[in-house]
């Protein structure tokens, strides 16, 4: 991933179209190319709970990262980092669906493998689970889980890989690919995060249909906001004794809520403030053991030259 900067300029600029989603916005720019910038905010249980320091520009350079590591494998919509907080990519179609890959059964939300599998549900999005799993045990093999994007109809909703096919939400041939891509990245994502001391539990991809109707991974891929990552180190050992594993990611939060009884429904509860300074540090070494790199922020929340972009379109 080239991190040279990209001029903008006022006329280089199209209608400016912001989409609104959220933890970014994505502004169009001119020749088939959108400009996302990330934001601070965090969405735990599907609900923007608040702002967690850095993670934006975390977000934005670890996915700049993983889309050059992971190029092999599948063409992404990157082309440039022009901001800490700033991604220009392709102008893709999105699929209608986003692809889970569960390497492990964890999790507490409504759509979460654990929480079904407890309730007593042994087949779950159309997969047969095995007895006597028992809460975060690695899978035999990872599972990818289709769910509806919200701006698609329903958020999260529960699919099948066959539902996705007979429903026509995409044609059978390119799901199938789908289905082999992402179990790819997701490999690569286990391998990577191996080599840094870190377990890859499970994670999202999205997927999207370039100009040419090629194939792209798009939005963000292996952060802390769509994966779930632990650290390798003693989980074993923790998992043996019942306990939680140690986590880079949101499930710090979701954990704190849940432990309050908030679980996505009614009014957010206040959180202390050092579950929200946790989750940064624990965002930023995520990212500098991944990449090896030592994070250093941004001297804004959104560089100079990015807010003079963003402005000229407003």
């Amino acid at each position: 991933m080239t991190t040279t900067l990209t001029p903008f300029t006022t006329c280089d600029l199209d209608r400016p179209d912001p989409r609104n989603g959220k933890v970014r916005t994505s502004y169009r720019l001119s020749g088939g190319r959108r400009l996302f910038v990330t934001t601070d905010r965090l969405s735990a249980f599907d609900r923007v709970i608040a702002g967690v320091p850095y993670k934006g520009q975390v977000l934005n350079q670890l996915a700049a990262w993983w889309f050059e590591t992971t190029r092999d494998i599948v063409a992404n919509h990157a082309l440039s980092m022009p901001d800490p907080n700033g991604l220009i990519g392709i102008e893709a179609q999105p699929l209608p669906v986003e692809v889970i890959v569960r390497g492990r059964i964890t999790g507490v939300t409504s759509t979460s493998l654990w929480r079904r599998y407890h309730e007593g549900q042994r087949v779950i999005y159309g997969h047969m689970m095995p007895e006597g799993l028992v809460k975060n045990q690695a899978l035999p093999a990872p599972l990818v889980t289709p769910t509806t994007k919200a701006e698609q109809g329903a958020h999260d909703e529960a699919l099948t890989c066959h539902e996705v096919v007979s429903r026509g939400l995409v044609e059978e041939e390119l799901w199938d690919r789908v289905q082999h891509v992402a179990v790819a990245l997701f490999n690569r994502g286990v391998e990577q995060a191996a080599k840094a001391g870190i377990v890859l539990a499970d994670t999202k991809y999205e997927f999207g249909l370039g100009p040419d109707g090629e194939l792209l991974l798009i939005d963000e891929v292996h952060t802390p906001d769509s994966s779930r990552f632990w650290v390798a180190e003693g989980l074993e050992e923790r998992l043996a004794r019942g306990e939680e594993p140690e986590s880079f990611d949101k499930e710090v939060v979701r954990r704190a809520l849940d432990a309050v009884g908030f679980r996505g429904d009614g009014p957010v509860p206040d959180m202390p403030p050092e579950i929200w300074a946790q989750t940064s540090a624990r965002y930023i070494d995520c990212y500098e053991r991944l990449t090896g790199r030592t994070f250093v922020p941004g001297a804004y929340p959104v560089g100079p030259r990015l807010a003079a972009a963003v402005e000229a379109l407003s």
